[in-house]
């Protein structure tokens, strides 16, 4: 596990429970950038801004050779890539993760960000770089109702304030 307190952590515990969208501050993840053209031990290869998960592993893919590793820890991560043709750079204190989750999800994230979240449009699994407000964030999402949210450390209470403004209109 990595040994990191999230930055959000007392913004979570203080934040309001509203079942509609819910904010977590979810464990800290290692984190790897990779570029690489070649096949590894991991789900790459997989159609462009899809998220897949292998074991403790998920490999979003953001670009034609880019992707962003996340697990619970940097070994798994450094096992499949160990010995590849591959640039691997450990991000792991870069950023951190968001998750919102509840059927209005969706809608929370709509009031600051652009994107067509409809099913159709980005169903579960797509991920994508994007913008939330002013800020630059990776978007993934994970269940017809669950999104985790990739963001800087520097930019983490921003975004979770944008978010807690976005949930008031469900409370």
């Amino acid at each position: 596990m990595v040994d990191r307190i999230s930055p959000l952590a007392a913004l979570a515990a203080a934040a309001p429970t509203i079942a509609a969208a819910r904010l977590a501050a979810p464990p800290p993840l290692a984190r790897v950038t990779l570029r690489t053209a070649a096949p590894l031990a991991l789900p790459i290869g997989q159609p462009l801004n899809r998220a897949l998960i292998a074991g403790d592993i998920a490999s979003l893919r953001l670009g034609p050779d880019e992707y962003l590793l996340l697990a619970p820890d940097l070994a798994p991560i450094l096992a499949a890539t160990t010995g590849q043709p591959a640039a691997a750079v450990d991000i792991s204190h870069r950023q951190t993760a968001i998750t919102l989750t509840g059927p209005h999800a969706a809608d929370v994230l709509n009031a600051f960000c652009a994107l067509d979240l409809a099913l159709s449009a980005f169903p579960p699994g797509m991920c994508t770089r994007t913008l939330l407000a002013k800020a630059e964030i990776i978007l993934w999402r994970t269940a017809s109702d669950a999104f985790h949210i990739e963001v800087a450390r520097s930019f983490a209470p921003y975004v979770w304030q944008c978010l807690e403004e976005g949930r008031l209109e469900f409370a």
